[in-house]
């Protein structure tokens, strides 16, 4: 059985996690230290009250973040709440799984894709073109489940570079990032399948992966390997709360 979204939620806390995390009443906090919405939204177990609301707000600008929430499924009243609060959408979020038994079962590449970590110099530099900078390298280093990153060529140069980890047998990527003028030539595929070779060498059954709803050459390559769309979250965002 494919694992539902509520159990993705999870993988991604898990391979994708805040620098801290506390909960004040029903509101879980994240401190994400610079990694993004991902690391840095709050999430609410149980309906919230205006005055709950209002303390959670307080604690979020205290780390010196904009009060930001993740809408999961489940959570609509939440969502009704927040926008009568002024709270905008931003960034929907598309979760992705298949097996890794098929994203594995196609030919590889020779010399094109390897599994290393900790990720070399140039794979930083990969990601800083693409905006992801110190603070989700971070992310990545203090993560404590299984890892690795994914470094890509393509025509014999540096071209790619993604973060993979697992969690209770999932494999989730992130992170994913091909360099401008590489993409298109099947590079993405070639980075998955290596990730879903190394997650089957590391005990894993299922590779999914997260990406915008904007993002339309990350749906377009999930999309292309038979991963299956099993779920959404997005954002609602207060600025100059």
């Amino acid at each position: 059985m494919m694992p539902d979204v509520h159990t993705l939620y999870d993988v991604v806390e898990a391979t994708w996690p805040p620098a801290t995390r506390h909960d004040t009443g029903p509101v879980t906090l994240r401190n994400g230290a610079g990694g993004g919405k991902r690391v840095s939204a709050a999430t609410a177990r149980l309906p919230v009250t205006a005055e709950e609301l209002t303390r959670a707000e307080a604690e979020m600008t205290k780390m010196g973040q904009d009060p930001l929430f993740m809408i999961r499924d489940g959570d609509a009243a939440l969502d009704v709440m927040l926008e009568g609060q002024g709270y905008t959408i931003i960034d929907p979020v598309n979760l992705y799984v298949g097996d890794v038994a098929d994203l594995t079962s196609e030919h590889m590449a020779k010399v094109t894709t390897f599994s290393i970590w900790e990720p070399l110099a140039i794979m930083l530099d990969i990601w800083a073109a693409g905006g992801i900078g110190p603070g989700r390298i971070e992310v990545m280093t203090r993560a404590t489940c299984p890892k690795t990153s994914i470094f890509g060529r393509d025509s014999n140069r540096p071209a790619g570079a993604a973060y993979v980890g697992i969690y209770h047998g999932i494999a989730m990527v992130h992170a994913l990032e091909i360099l401008e003028h590489h993409r298109g030539a099947g590079l993405g595929k070639q980075m998955m399948r290596r990730a879903s070779l190394w997650a089957a060498e590391n005990g894993a059954n299922r590779m999914s992966a997260v990406c915008t709803q904007a993002n339309t050459g990350a749906n377009a390559l999930y999309a292309s390997l038979g991963m299956a769309l099993v779920g959404t979250y997005h954002y609602r965002i207060k600025k100059d709360a």
